[in-house]
C-alpha cells in the first residue's frame, strides 16, 4: 500500500461568528484573512501498467479547480461551504476531489502562522 501526497495553497478572507465567551469576538466578526496550506493524500496501489497510484497530471488538475474555488475568494460566499472552519473547508476540498481521485485518503489544512491543522479522512459526509 503507497500513499501519495500533493500541496497546494490558498489566500481567502471570511468572517466567523463565535459565542460570545470567547476571546476575541469581535476580530473574528470582521472581514479578515489567512494563508492556507492544503494537503491531499490518496492511497492505493500502483496500476501494474502504469506504475502509479494516480497520474500525477490528473491529481494536479483535480486540485487546480478546488484552489480556483478558494483562492482570494470571500469564503462567506463560497457556495456550499458553510461556516469558514478548517473543518470545513477540508470537507469541501474532499468533496470536490473525491469524484477525480480515486483512493483519497485524507484532506489536511494548515494554517502554518498559527501553527494549526485540521484533517478530514472521509466518511459520510
Amino acid at each position: 500500500m503507497f500513499e501519495l501526497s500533493k500541496q497546494f495553497r490558498f489566500e481567502a478572507a471570511h468572517t466567523l461568528n463565535r459565542a460570545p465567551e470567547t476571546e476575541e469576538v469581535e476580530s473574528s466578526r470582521r472581514i479578515h484573512g489567512h494563508s492556507y496550506r492544503a494537503e491531499v493524500t490518496v492511497r492505493g496501489e500502483p496500476d501494474p501498467e502504469t506504475g502509479m497510484i494516480i497520474d500525477l497530471t490528473l491529481f494536479e488538475r483535480a486540485m487546480q479547480e478546488a484552489r480556483d474555488g478558494l483562492d482570494h475568494r470571500f469564503l462567506d460566499e463560497v457556495p456550499d461551504l458553510g461556516p469558514a472552519t478548517m473543518e470545513n473547508l477540508a470537507l469541501w476540498i474532499w468533496r470536490k476531489l473525491e469524484p477525480r481521485c480515486p483512493g483519497l485518503a485524507a484532506v489536511t489544512v494548515h494554517r502554518d502562522s498559527n501553527g494549526e491543522k485540521c484533517t478530514y479522512y472521509g466518511g459520510r459526509a
